[in-house]
């Protein structure tokens, strides 16, 4: 890996580094895991202590596997009365001077973090960073869809995109990736600072400004401060593509002098359903919803020339608010300068990722598996994507938290939207989903719907309560264990 010598390593992280002195400068880490599991010749293994491993207790395993060096936090319990120097072939690093190679750091974790800084400094790369309180993954997967249709594209794996997953995603990146598209997630104020210190992304795409992590940003303002950080070490000159039918993120070139990092963005393109060319730069028009197997919809946008264009694009997954994900990969494809037809290539051949609106035929039933997470805002985008099966139509929903003071609320009003859909029936489970219970209860006379406690209240009358051919919706936030629920649908 370009520039990561042992002595550059070491340096990056604040570190000492024991053992190998003849190699602190030719040897280069040939990969960075955080993972035992992962390492092979020549990787660089940092041992973090998590809540229920800690990679301290497999360094000797790693270095069995050939390890370059270690980064740890303590002097390592290794065995080295083995070690017959007579017999040592100088490029064997892991024997040299009877030390395996090891830098001691005060964190493992600040340490990857350095590591990734240092080494996205050293890289010819365009970097895309994605961030928004709904709707970065599918965002994510549409942008290096399309990218991916002109150049070599690496991109965040899963939704890996918090302070451990965004670094050992740019420490994924090699000399034949042209560019990056990394996903950026917060969910506290000055975690998106660091992100964009070390990923300096080159464009910004936020998504919107929601009500997620409300627990500790409060407020809409301060989840857009927080969000807003991205622009903090975002590359000179670099572009922002933003949602232009949120009110909030509307606003942000207007706050150049609140924000002084603003003044690095060369320029604003804008996405948004508007029709009106002078509302932006990307707009949609002509949508249409194909029940829950896709969506189809006229994509207009601007070239680099100013000439404007526009591409029909048709994919698979469901539910108007796919056509935002659409509009930003666009925008991303025009700034690299793609032709239309590859964008719409890119467009057409994406797929779900994981349990994201994935559509799950059982044989039975049509299964909405959309339990990976859950806020009010994707809650309400996913019953819509329910009201538009031709079926019999049924939501399982269940707890979403991080709402902060006003939780209850934010679950009323989400069970008073489903009230107002065309909807055959519901269960609710969890604490805070007896909130959604009430509105709906409160809000429509005709819908069937039942409360339950927990998932395994539920699970035991599963199979009474839904009919073949239903299609189902199961959401709640991940904490609620709801693919247990999607599995069993899958068995019954």
């Amino acid at each position: 890996m370009k520039n990561l010598s042992l002595a550059n390593i070491a340096k990056a992280v604040n570190g000492t580094l024991f053992g190998a002195d003849s190699f602190l400068e030719t040897k280069e880490a040939a990969g960075v895991v955080i993972d035992s599991r992962k390492v092979e010749e020549d990787y660089l293994f940092i041992a973090v202590k998590g809540e229920r491993v800690d990679g301290h207790d497999f360094i000797e395993d790693v270095f069995a596997k050939k390890a370059l060096c270690v980064i740890c936090e303590k002097k390592p319990d290794i065995d080295k009365s083995d070690t017959d120097k007579s017999n040592i072939n100088e490029s064997d690093i892991h024997k040299l001077n009877g030390v395996r190679p090891y830098i001691l750091v005060k964190s493992s974790l600040q340490a990857l973090k350095d590591i990734a800084a240092f080494y996205r400094e050293s890289l010819d790369i365009k970097i895309v960073g994605i961030t928004g309180s709904v709707g970065k993954t599918s965002t994510k997967e549409f942008i290096a869809s399309v990218l991916a249709q002109k150049f070599r594209v690496l991109k965040t794996e899963g939704n890996f995109n918090n302070e451990i997953g965004v670094p050992l995603t740019l420490l994924s990146i090699r000399d034949f990736h042209e560019v990056a598209v990394v996903e950026m997630g917060i969910s506290d104020f000055g975690e998106m600072h660091r992100l964009s210190y070390m990923a300096k992304p080159d464009v910004c795409v936020m998504t919107n400004i929601g009500l997620c992590h409300l627990e500790n940003l409060g407020s809409r303002d301060g989840i857009l401060k927080a969000k807003s950080e991205i622009f903090d070490f975002a590359a000179e000159n670099c572009y922002a593509v933003l949602n232009k039918d949120d009110d909030k993120l509307s606003t942000i070139p207007e706050n150049r002098t609140a924000h002084n990092c603003l003044n690095k963005v060369k320029k604003y393109i804008f996405y948004g359903m508007q029709k009106e060319e002078k509302k932006g730069d990307v707009y949609a028009e002509n949508i249409k919803t194909n029940g829950i197997y896709g969506t189809e919809s006229t994509i207009c946008f601007t070239h680099g020339d100013g000439t404007r264009e526009k591409i029909e694009v048709s994919f698979n997954l469901p539910g108007r608010h796919m056509v935002y994900n659409a509009m930003a990969a666009i925008a991303v494809g025009s700034l690299f300068d793609m032709d239309s037809e590859d964008m719409k290539r890119g467009i057409e051949a994406i797929k779900s990722v994981g349990s994201r609106l994935n559509i799950v035929e059982t044989g039975k039933f049509t299964v909405i598996d959309d339990c990976y997470n859950a806020n009010p805002v994707s809650m309400k985008s996913s019953i819509d994507v329910l009201e538009s099966a031709d079926t019999r139509k049924v939501a399982v929903l269940g707890d979403m938290f991080e709402l902060g003071a006003d939780e209850k609320k934010l679950h009323y009003e989400v069970g008073t939207y489903l009230g107002e859909k065309k909807i055959d029936t519901a269960f609710l489970v969890g604490a805070l989903s007896e909130n959604i219970y009430q509105g709906l209860k409160d809000s429509s006379k005709n819908m069937e719907c039942y409360y339950y406690h927990t998932v395994d209240d539920l699970m035991m009358f599963l199979d009474l309560m839904v009919r073949q051919g239903d299609t189902i919706l199961v959401k709640a936030s991940h904490a609620m264990h709801f693919e247990r629920i999607v599995e069993k649908l899958q068995e019954l």
